[in-house]
């Protein structure tokens, strides 16, 4: 097929006249052919030929055609920052618990926070707390002071074990976040110590060795546990759509304000004192809960605001000391409920809610809200300050009345010899 055929055959002739054709032929854009008078093939262009158009492309350059940036592409287009900010330099442990363990063992222990264990005392204290206000209250007598100390130890390893469970799964869920916040920026899996499937795996192992723990108990508390799960996968998504994750923190860490009925035998839902005693110190923890971790939020205020993480202390960060003011006073006065559904005496009353009362108020008095280090402090501290004396108060008021119906048990026993 000749080239004219060609071209006519793409441009009927049919459906163009011949001026019509003229114009389409000499205006062709994407050939960038410049016209002119003087020029036959454009005059005639239903004779112009494929050979034409290359020879006249070969001979002229394209006026329109930019010409080719010698430039490197990285020299003419703007660099887009990292997805991941650079990291500091780790330094390994040199001292503690951790230093001792081999180097391989180390981003483990760092993702079961081994080497912060606070966060490990405030999830057992509810623990404490329950099995000390439950142990009066079980059937035909109070538990022995070998039982509530047996429990006690079990729910401080079960304790132990979750809280690196939690951690964990929050820092899973954390992996890009963390990374933007300086406090985080060095947990094993946000300096990829650890791969996320690694972390999954160490997650599971954790699990497991949790319930292990758990069926040490009478098996009803499997039941009680089980739902508890459910709020610790769920905390580290509530900062993503909440400013306040805290609650859902104190739903998760006071689950141990439930659990020392059921370990000790006492039924909750046949015992309406019991339920109504674990109901208001379970609600006692949670506003305890996001109280502390209102302070320990105060030290990420300022990165929490740049990675786009929600939390309590930014939604109420000019009037933070009267919110924590109205958790102490719910804390106490849900403490003091808790306490007279159970029955207890005034060691109770003065030791573990005045007790409370004071530490927690001084506490919120002294804390510099500013200071990273001051907040710290006071978080590490508050545990053992608050926590102590809230459980000294429940263990004399339990001495108490475990002695007192044993002095009523002897002459009940000489009568029956």
């Amino acid at each position: 097929m000749s080239s004219h055929r060609l071209l006519t055959g793409i441009v009927s002739r049919r459906t163009f006249s011949h001026n019509t054709t003229t114009r389409f032929l000499t205006k062709p854009p994407c050939l960038g052919i410049r016209p002119s008078r003087q020029s036959k093939a454009l005059t005639k262009p239903r004779l112009l030929s494929l050979e034409t158009i290359h020879n006249y492309h070969a001979s002229k350059p394209l006026a329109s055609q930019p010409e080719i940036p010698t430039t490197p592409t990285s020299a003419v287009l703007p660099t887009t920052p990292s997805s991941d900010p650079p990291l500091p330099e780790y330094t390994p442990p040199t001292t503690g618990l951790l230093s001792k363990l081999p180097p391989s063992w180390v981003p483990y222990a760092e993702l079961a926070r081994l080497d912060k264990p606070t966060g490990s005392y405030y999830l057992f204290f509810p623990c404490l707390f329950s099995t000390l206000l439950a142990a009066p209250l079980v059937p035909a007598a109070i538990a022995s002071p070998a039982a509530v100390v047996g429990t006690s130890l079990l729910f401080f390893s079960g304790a132990i074990i979750m809280r690196g469970a939690g951690c964990a799964i929050n820092d899973l869920w954390d992996r890009n976040l963390d990374p933007h916040v300086t406090r985080t920026q060095l947990r094993p899996i946000a300096r990829r110590a650890i791969t996320p499937f690694q972390g999954l795996v160490f997650t599971g192992s954790q699990l497991l060795a949790g319930l292990a723990v758990l069926l040490q108990f009478p098996f009803e508390c499997f039941w009680y546990a089980t739902p508890s799960l459910l709020f610790v996968a769920c905390y580290p998504l509530a900062k993503r759509v909440t400013y306040y994750p805290q609650f859902v923190l104190g739903l998760t860490f006071s689950w141990g304000a439930i659990m020392g009925f059921p370990a000790l035998g006492v039924d909750l839902l046949a015992n309406s004192a019991a339920l109504t005693a674990a109901g208001c110190l379970y609600t006692s923890n949670i506003a305890w809960t996001v109280l502390y971790d209102m302070i320990y939020a105060h030290m990420d205020i300022k990165d929490d605001a740049k990675a786009g993480i929600k939390s309590i202390a930014l939604k109420h960060d000019k009037e933070t000391k009267q919110v924590l003011t109205g958790l102490a006073v719910a804390q106490i006065a849900l403490l003091a409920g808790a306490g007279a559904a159970a029955g207890a005496g005034p060691a109770f009353f003065i030791g573990s809610c005045g007790g409370a009362a004071f530490t927690l108020g001084y506490m919120i008095k002294k804390v510099d809200l500013k200071s990273v280090k001051d907040c710290w402090w006071w978080f590490v501290n508050g545990c053992w300050i608050t926590g102590g004396v809230i459980s000294l108060g429940m263990a004399t008021d339990y001495l108490l009345r475990y002695y007192e119906q044993k002095k009523q048990k002897k002459p009940e026993e000489l009568e029956s010899a």
